[in-house]
């Protein structure tokens, strides 16, 4: 969870994860509108990477639609890979997932 100092203690981001075996998933990422493009996101990523890593994780893993194209960046500057598409995944509109992983596995330093 992301939050800014004001006097309200604003929650403005989340990020849900979930532990599978020798894996971890990213469920959900979420920064609140008005808040993005301030790496938000991206520190909370980091700390997902973090979490996963000292648990032993071998990596993590997720997948996003094909059109989220400012996801997509934001996971592929933190080192994260496409490694297959589910056609026809999402609905509402339809559209594919693409499916990335992150290894976690003799990595020095999380970018």
């Amino acid at each position: 969870m992301a939050q800014e100092e004001t006097e309200e203690d604003e929650i403005v981001g989340f990020l849900v994860a979930r532990c599978l075996s020798d894996e971890w998933e990213l469920e959900n990422i979420v920064v609140h509108e008005i808040r993005k493009r301030r790496g938000i996101g991206t520190g909370l990523l980091r700390r997902l990477l973090s979490e996963a890593e000292a648990s032993g994780a071998a990596g993590v893993i997720l997948e996003v639609r094909e059109s989220n194209a400012s996801a997509r960046r934001l996971y592929e500057s933190i080192g994260f890979t496409s490694e297959g598409r589910r056609q026809a995944y999402y609905s509402n509109p339809a559209e594919d997932a693409i499916l990335y992983r992150r290894s976690l596995q003799f990595c020095d330093k999380i970018p």
